[in-house]
């Protein structure tokens, strides 16, 4: 797909006006990398330090290649001739006499370097993550009070060792319409702070952030999602979001600020800024890290990172992502943001043990934890889509209806009313030797908590589905857990009063007498796992993660027993939890590990067959030039001639720019300059040629022919830049063998060739479209119809939207004597754009694009151009 840039520009400058990055063009980029490479050329002399620059100054030019996917294959083989330029570098010194004390500690600096840098990202993650903890308590419990011996404290600080408030802490008013009226207030001003700042300033702070680094781990490239202001914007407006009170948690986002931590450190060391596969081990651990500070779970965070995020994982990169997971809960104990040792606000310890008649209640859990994924799924995905054709033009004033909608209905209820995290703490705990919140522990109150625990499953569940994916920083974790600790918590309070009506019943012979049977709290604790699960489809971290959160050995089985139903069911309704979803839905080219295809098919059928390839000979510079102009493709099979289609290699976009670049800085060629692509041993058809003069060095890239006689022409050898060995598969290779070469291998492209001829290439891209239409196909009719019936719904949804919209501006303009109008500001602007699958990018100004205002850098136009 190829987008006009000044389109672009056009659409989404009234949409989005985010910060402007400038950076220097594609020429100037291009003509410092030849520099470069030339300097190193002649002081290096000639072989493999000056294929190590040339190699070197192309991966520089490719950093700056936005929405395109990284070639493992030629990372891979970059760093070997990386290793091997170092090796021979240091048998140089070695040779020479110059290798001394300096020189070792640089190579042992070299070696560590990897540690050095997992500890200092480590570090950094718990010092974030404790002041941010702090930051939204405080917030959190501001909006219902405040404290007299200082305002900065926070209900639990101001209250120090007493429960159920004190003396100190002071709501805002003595009057409750009053208070409820303040609460409402400071939901709306945080929201809204938060939504401002995502908007103009770092767009791709919004959302959750897992569904994309799970793509770019796997290798896709997004300049600025990892950058230092996504950093700084989620840092703040996500305590901004979680203290507004929106049904949205802090869990993905710390993995998402964790790893933008470890990006930006990273690149400030040479091994990493030049390493694409050494910085996916820093992202790996980087996202275990985030989970680890959010549920105080070293293990289940490393665990995390292996069965959600990473595709890849070695074991180097297990042992290092331990590491920096240690690290970082380390450092956020020392912190100790809650002063009472816990690294989390509902960390709780059972010593009590359960029963084996609580199997069945536990089944329920788990039955439901399923459900509760799949409808949240099912749900979240259609207001996604909506959100997208309508609402992306009101980004600001959905976030904060949507906490005024929150405030509103969840004040009343007392379990809704107060933080998530802290919610789950009072739910979580046992009843005797703790604080008892609005009588949970007590049999009169109990029917009246039961109505409003499950009042509070249902109304967080309708505002998860329509708050996750708003333009804050929003997770599901959270939410979700507080979903399963309420259900939970009231499957627990039943089996209690079960239990107290009949103690003698053979049910629940296995009780002991005068001991409490039933700990209503472990329900709580089992159903968050359970919803846990269901709406990310994870079993073993989330076990781990709760035994680490409660410390005990006897509920593992139980733990595991939940999971495991709520796996079950979760598998008859899709496989993939939300985050894969939304990959999906955002039409990412990642291809999930997760599925098992088997379409039956060769290659051949999602293959591109008509393939632009460069001939090895005849083609002049104007030609190549002209190719190069249109946006179209990444690169470019090289074949023997147009007639036989023999294929040589392959050539990278990037790869022909630079040649290009560098044989006409070389020195002024003709357009009509012959350009050879086959390497002078296969050339027998041409005359031998001669390194050009204009340097005092041979250069491998620029070579004439002698002056046989007037009428010959330059000739440009480009075949130092061909890839002689691309990976080739033959037609008829199974299409899951394919798409399993992409997960293992990772390369960009895959060309298919028949007794040497070349019949075509697939990228990542070509195997999704074809699974998608098989899908499509495989679903037929039906699938179609209800497409449309959703589409007719989310137009009378829109129709009723902007018929309220339209009484509340009429209303507010008639009690103002219209000086106020705000049927102008909504009607005047557009509704959401399809085009893209991220509404808000950062927008990069570049000085070679012919004066252009900007451009703005969208996914499915840039990302899935051409091949690859």
């Amino acid at each position: 797909m190829n987008l006009n840039p000044q389109s672009r520009s056009t659409s989404y400058s009234s949409t989005l006006a985010p910060r402007a990055v400038r950076r220097p063009s594609v020429n100037s980029r291009l003509s410092f990398a030849v520099s470069n490479a030339e300097r190193g050329e002649n002081s290096n002399g000639q072989g493999i330090a000056a294929q190590h620059q040339i190699e070197e100054e192309i991966a520089k030019i490719k950093r700056y290649e936005d929405f395109t996917t990284i070639d493992w294959v030629q990372d891979a083989a970059r760093e070997q001739l990386r290793r091997k330029s170092r090796r021979k570098r240091t048998a140089g010194l070695y040779d020479t006499g110059r290798f001394d004390w300096k020189q070792r500690i640089l190579e042992s600096y070299e070696a560590a370097q990897g540690w050095i840098v997992v500890t200092i990202i480590g570090a950094a993650i718990g010092l974030n993550a404790a002041f941010l903890n702090i930051i939204t308590e405080w917030l959190s419990d501001i909006k219902l009070g405040y404290c007299k011996t200082g305002f900065y404290l926070n209900e639990n600080f101001c209250c120090w060792g007493e429960h159920n408030g004190c003396a100190d802490w002071h709501r805002w008013t003595g009057f409750e319409p009053a208070n409820y009226i303040i609460y409402i207030i400071f939901a709306i001003c945080f929201s809204f702070t938060a939504a401002t700042l995502v908007k103009s300033y770092a767009p791709y702070a919004a959302g959750s952030g897992i569904s994309e680094i799970k793509c770019i781990i796997a290798g896709f490239v997004m300049k600025g999602f990892l950058g230092f202001w996504t950093l700084i914007i989620k840092s703040i407006a996500l305590p901004l979001a979680i203290g507004s009170g929106l049904s949205v948690g802090k869990e993905g986002p710390s993995v998402h600020y964790a790893v933008c931590t470890g990006n930006v450190i990273s690149r400030m060391f040479n091994k990493y800024r030049r390493n694409a596969s050494k910085t996916r081990e820093i992202l790996s651990a980087c996202a275990a890290a985030g989970v680890a500070v959010a549920f105080g779970s070293p293990i289940g965070g490393v665990l995390f990172s292996l069965e959600e995020m990473s595709s890849y994982f070695p074991l180097k990169t297990m042992w290092r992502t331990y590491f920096c997971a240690l690290v970082a809960t380390a450092v956020l104990a020392a912190m100790n943001p809650f002063r009472t040792g816990q690294l989390v606000m509902f960390q709780v310890k059972y010593d009590r043990n359960w029963h084996f008649f609580e199997v069945v209640f536990y089944i329920i859990i788990g039955i439901f934890g399923g459900l509760y994924g799949a409808f949240v799924m099912k749900w979240n995905l259609r207001v996604q889509a909506f959100r997208k054709k309508y609402l992306s033009n009101y980004a600001i004033m959905e976030a904060t209806l949507l906490a005024a909608a929150t405030a509103i209905v969840c004040y009343p209820n007392a379990f809704l009313r107060i933080e998530m995290t802290e919610s789950m703490e009072i739910l979580f705990l046992e009843c005797e030797g703790a604080e008892d919140y609005h009588g949970l522990c007590e049999r009169d109150h109990r029917l009246g908590n039961v109505i409003s625990l499950l009042l509070a499953t249902v109304i967080r569940i309708f505002f998860v589905i329509i708050s996750y994916g708003c333009k804050v920083p929003a997770g599901i974790f959270v939410p979700s857990m507080a979903i399963g600790a309420s259900f939970g918590r009231t499957v627990g309070i039943i089996v209690q009063a079960l239990h107290e009506a009949n103690p003698k019943s053979v049910f629940f012979s296995a009780c002991q007498p005068d001991v409490p049977c039933i700990t209503p709290g472990t329900y709580a604790f089992l159903g968050a796992a359970a919803a846990l699960s269901g709406i990310m489809h994870i079993t073993v971290s989330v076990v781990v993660i709760m035994f680490e959160l409660t410390g005990a050995l006897t509920y593992i089985l139980p733990t595991m027993i939940v999971v495991g139903v709520t796996k079950a069911v979760s598998e008859l309704f899709g496989k993939g939890g939300i985050a894969d979803r939304m990959i999906w839905f955002s039409g990412f080219p990642y291809l999930d590990n997760k599925e098992d295809h088997n379409f039956g098919v060769p290659v051949s059928h999602a293959m591109i067959t008509d393939v632009v390839s460069i001939p090895s000979t005849g083609l002049t510079l104007k030609a190549v030039e002209r190719l190069l102009s249109k946006d179209s493709y990444q690169g470019f099979p090289i074949v023997d001639d147009d007639a036989s289609k023999i294929l040589i290699g392959y050539i990278g976009r990037t790869e022909l720019c630079y040649a290009v670049e560098r044989a006409k800085k070389e020195r002024n060629l003709s357009p009509l300059a012959k350009c050879t692509f086959l390497p002078f041993s296969r050339n027998s058809n041409l005359p031998p040629v001669y390194p050009s003069t204009s340097s005092s060095t041979s250069t491998p890239y620029h070579e004439q022919e002698p002056d046989y006689s007037t009428s010959m022409q330059t000739t440009v050898d480009f075949s130092p830049y061909i890839d002689l060995t691309p990976l080739t598969v033959h037609p008829r290779l199974p299409l899951e063998t394919v798409m399993e070469l992409f997960r293992k291998i990772g390369p960009r492209v895959i060309l298919t060739e028949r007794r040497g001829r070349l019949m075509g290439l697939v990228t990542v891209k070509d195997c999704l479209k074809y699974q998608f239409k098989a899908e499509a196909a495989e679903h037929g009719e039906r699938e179609r119809v209800l497409e449309g019936i959703e589409q007719e719904g989310q137009e009378r949804v829109w129709e009723y939207m902007k018929g309220v919209a339209g009484w509340v501006s009429d209303r507010v303009s008639g009690w103002s004597g219209g000086r106020v109008r705000l049927r102008d500001s909504w009607e005047g602007s557009r509704t959401g754009q399809e085009g893209g699958i991220l509404e808000g990018t950062e927008m990069e100004l570049d000085e070679g694009d012919g004066g252009k205002e900007g451009v703005m850098r969208m996914a499915f136009g840039v990302g899935f151009l051409g091949y690859g």
